[in-house]
């Protein structure tokens, strides 16, 4: 599958935390070309600040591998991970990591800020973001302009 391809995959999971009035943010892992793990955010759902995307994908992906070493995976996501998000990326080992749309407020792998330009780290996960940029920022925007026409 091509980056695009896999990057459809997470905007169907991003789509299933819309449909249950999350923030719209999907991910997936991918290992030896095979998706391994899926998560979207569920953290109004759980009421757990820690159930982004990308945690709950790599919840996943470890019970899959059996490790907690994710060394040969590649992750796709949504939107640019937060600093939470990008802490437990770099915690995982994640080879590179795939984004859709920019987040000007908190993301930072570019926006915000680049976490993993910052010298001492002792991993370094490649980092492609604008990956189907229109239709992964589309789905935000809706979403957000839903959520203000309930008020």
């Amino acid at each position: 599958m091509t980056k695009e391809e896999y990057m459809l995959e997470a905007i169907k999971e991003a789509k299933k935390a819309y449909k249950k009035d999350e923030v719209p943010v999907g991910a997936i892992i991918v290992y030896k070309d095979e998706i391994i793990a899926r998560g979207y955010n569920l953290r109004v759902t759980s009421n757990k600040t820690h159930d982004h995307a990308e945690i709950v994908a790599i919840t996943k992906a470890n019970k899959e591998i059996g490790s907690w070493r994710l060394e040969e995976c590649d992750l796709y996501v949504t939107m640019e991970p937060c600093l939470m998000c990008a802490g437990a990326i770099m915690q995982s080992r994640i080879r590179k990591v795939y984004f859709g749309a920019y987040d000007l407020k908190s993301g930072v792998l570019g926006s915000v800020c680049n976490i993993y330009e910052v010298k001492g780290f002792n991993h370094y996960p490649e980092v492609e973001g604008g990956v189907l940029k229109d239709q992964c920022s589309e789905l935000l925007t809706s979403f957000f302009k839903k959520l203000r026409n309930k008020d």
